[in-house]
């Protein structure tokens, strides 16, 4: 008879017990798995939305800043040129916002020369792989001036520009302030002219390369009997017409100062000789002689002039030579005016012109 195998019932009833647990265990353990990973989803989930929730705070927080400080995000891809600005930018140059951009449209609201300034450093930090910092002034679509303050890095890959981005802000109020303040420092709140500051610093630069041809110190006569006699509302008209007047017979000048009260100054270039220079000293004392109309009087004041040469010694001493021949002008009665010569001048003396 032929072998046959067998197992025992019982022993087959084991293996099946068996075989239907591991499956359970299987299938306990694939659920396991699945809801670990849809736990990690989930959890991943919740950290991408609180993420996003800080991202949209951030974002917003940014926006808000960046429109009261208006600042604005930029970039350039290169070599196409093709823009891309954040609200604020847009808003500088008042266009609305999301439109089309064309550079070479947007270059047209820089005046000639912010332009040249925005295209010699734009070219350069291309060309050295770097960035640049500009103040320059525009003129927006709406024909609104405004002066921004543009920065700017150059973005490489494998060594070659890519793109150049940075942020450009609003300074207009900024470059107000501060040639309001330049303006205070080197001028004279009451009639415009150039200040004793700025006339001594540009004295100062004589020796650095900077030559004058002549100075001369006017000092209006007659100025502190009307001060006196009418009040100082009515001097101050008095020097704001003597100011202009100066200005007027000054035309060739390179600087027309208050250096004081009632004193005034003026330097001349080296292109006037003696004669020219003599010519705008007469010119002014003529101007100065035309009586003054203020608040309904009718004043008369007059000017004596002190002429000193540059050549005629140290730059340094320009001043005290001018202010010896002034001294001379008004010795010899006044409305006139005198240049200092140096024979004369270590004398403590000055000749007439």
């Amino acid at each position: 008879m032929p072998d046959t195998s067998c197992t025992p019932k019982g022993m087959a009833a084991q293996a099946g017990k068996r075989a239907g647990h591991d499956s359970a265990d299987d299938h306990r353990g694939d659920a396991a798995t699945i809801a670990g990973l849809k736990a990690d989803l989930a959890a991943q989930a919740a950290l991408i939305a609180r993420q996003e929730v800080s991202l949209a705070h951030s974002r917003k927080i940014f926006d808000r800043a960046s429109a009261a400080a208006r600042i604005g995000v930029w970039e350039c891809s290169l070599p196409d040129e093709q823009l891309t600005w954040t609200d604020v930018v847009y808003d500088l140059f008042d266009l609305p916002r999301g439109s089309a951009l064309d550079r070479s449209e947007i270059v047209k609201c820089y005046p000639r020369e912010s332009r040249k300034a925005l295209t010699t450093l734009r070219s350069r930090a291309i060309a050295e792989r770097n960035g640049f910092t500009l103040d320059a002034e525009i003129t927006t679509l709406a024909g609104h001036c405004r002066w921004i303050r543009i920065t700017a890095t150059v973005e490489c890959e494998a060594g070659e520009p890519v793109r150049i981005f940075g942020m450009k802000q609003d300074i207009t109020e900024e470059k107000i302030l501060s040639d309001r303040m330049r303006y205070l420092a080197e001028f004279d709140a009451m009639t415009g002219l150039a200040n004793r500051a700025r006339f001594q610093a540009r004295l100062g630069h004589v020796e650095e390369g900077r030559p004058l041809g002549a100075l001369l110190l006017i000092d209006l006569d007659g100025f502190k009997a009307v001060n006196d006699t009418f009040g100082h509302v009515i001097g101050d008209e008095c020097l704001k017409e003597a100011a202009l007047r100066l200005a007027g017979a000054c035309g060739e000048a390179e600087l027309v100062a208050r250096v004081g009260g009632d004193e005034f100054a003026v330097l001349l270039g080296t292109h006037l000789d003696r004669g020219a220079v003599s010519g705008v000293a007469r010119g002014i004392v003529e101007a100065m002689g035309k009586p003054v109309a203020a608040r309904g009087q009718s004043l008369r004041l007059g000017a004596s002039i002190g002429i000193a040469f540059a050549e005629a010694g140290q730059p340094c001493d320009l001043f005290a030579q001018a202010d010896t021949a002034l001294y001379a002008a008004k010795a010899a009665g006044r409305n006139t005016f005198r240049i200092f010569k140096a024979e004369a001048g270590m004398k403590g003396r000055s000749a007439a012109a």
